[in-house]
Formats: C-alpha cells, sequence, structure tokens
C-alpha cells in the first residue's frame, strides 16, 4: 500500500541488517494502516561486544535517533534490539510517547508459563540484559522463576566468518538441551527463530521468540495513541 499523507507512522530502530526485513513484513501484516519507518546503526552490536556490553557508551546516539524518529512524526516508536531495551524506558519518558522493548511481551509471557526459564544468546551482550529483564518482570509479577543463562559458545564468531551452518547448528543444539531441562527457553536474539524447525515439536513449544510479540505491543500502542 501507497503511503498517504495522512498516515500515522511507527518508527523501528535496528541494529542489525537482519531484523529490518522480519518487521517490516509483522508490521505490514498487523499494521497495515501505518506507515513503517526503519533506522539502523550496526555499529551497536561490535561495539557492546568491545566495551563489555557498556549501554551507556550507546545511550546518547541511540536517544537522538529516537528523537528523530519522533520530530518526523513517529507516533510509536519500536527498540528491535535486546541489548539495549533498558533505554526504552527513559527515552519513552523524555519523548512522550511509546517506546516498545522488543522483548517485554516475551518476558511477561515467559514467567506466566513457568518456573524455570533458559535464556538462550550468542552473545554476552544480549545475554545479561535479557535474563535482567526476565528476573525483573518475574519479581514485579510476584513469581518465583529460575533464570538460567546460557552462552552459546562459538556462535556469534562462526556467523561472522560466514559460517552460517555451525552458527545454525551451535545454536539448535544448545536449544534442544535446554528444552530438555527448563520449562520454557527464551531465545533472546530474533536471528536465533530459524534453527526451530531443526527441533522436534514437543521442544520448541517451549520456545518462545520475541518478534511476533513485540508487534502486538506495537499494534495496542499504535491503535490507544
Amino acid at each position: 500500500m501507497e503511503p498517504t499523507l495522512n498516515q500515522r507512522t511507527v518508527a523501528v530502530i535496528h541494529t542489525s541488517p537482519a531484523t529490518v526485513e522480519l518487521f517490516a513484513r509483522l508490521l505490514a501484516e498487523q499494521l497495515p494502516e501505518a506507515r513503517i519507518v526503519n533506522m539502523l546503526d550496526d555499529s551497536v552490536l561490535p561495539q557492546l561486544r568491545d566495551n563489555g556490553g557498556d549501554v551507556g557508551a550507546i545511550a546518547p546516539r541511540w536517544r537522538q535517533y529516537a528523537r528523530i524518529a519522533r520530530d518526523n512524526g513517529a507516533c510509536v516508536i519500536l527498540n528491535a534490539c535486546s541489548s539495549i531495551g533498558e533505554l526504552c524506558e527513559p527515552v519513552e519518558h523524555e519523548l512522550g510517547i511509546p517506546v516498545i522493548r522488543v522483548d517485554s511481551a516475551m518476558a511477561e509471557k515467559a514467567v506466566a508459563l513457568g518456573h524455570v526459564v533458559a535464556v538462550a544468546a550468542t552473545l554476552p551482550s544480549t545475554l545479561r540484559p535479557t535474563c535482567q529483564l526476565l528476573a525483573a518482570t518475574a519479581q514485579s509479577r510476584g513469581r518465583h522463576v529460575e533464570v538460567r543463562a546460557l552462552l552459546v559458545e562459538g556462535a556469534y564468531a562462526a556467523l561472522m566468518a560466514g559460517n552460517r551452518e555451525t552458527h545454525d547448528d551451535l545454536i539448535a543444539e544448545a536449544l534442544i538441551r535446554a528444552a530438555g531441562s527448563a520449562d520454557v527457553v527464551v531465545l533472546a536474539q530474533a536471528s536465533m527463530a530459524r534453527v526451530l524447525p531443526r527441533l522436534a515439536p514437543e521442544q520448541k513449544a517451549k520456545c518462545l521468540v520475541s518478534p511476533a510479540l513485540a508487534v502486538g505491543s506495537v499494534v495496542s500502542a499504535f491503535r490507544a495513541a
């Protein structure tokens, strides 16, 4: 559908090209009346990898991206990167519009579904904030939840080296192990979802990914705005 002058806008701020097409498709399906604007800074994840996950170093420019999105008509912003989710709440207060954290709805569902939640990620900079979000969500809901962190060693290096098959093999093996002992397995990175077809149905049923749940939150915020 061609954009019209009176269409309201949703802005999505990405840190990886891998999420651009995914969210564009989901938003087009669920929110066809919106104009979707994508902003991408693929320097964020390498910087977090190299600085020990210091999100504060990212905050000034991410805040500027969000301000630009708001000033260009966005009534809702989706932060598509779980590594920097903690930036959403303060920026939302500053801008006065909803700023959706990509993994918030997933965390809510995970703590509602089980008492043992495994979190799988290929980067420590993504694993740590996702585990923290789950623990905080469980506490706020009065739920006793054990959060188990699972770093898939070697997967990110394989991907950066262009070895996607090894990357996917390592993730699939990790998810299968996690599903054997956890009630719920949270995939901290949306890109990990492509390995789910390798899992048995009972293993796959335990796995949660963020994109569709996050888009549901965007739709609700957009229609309430």
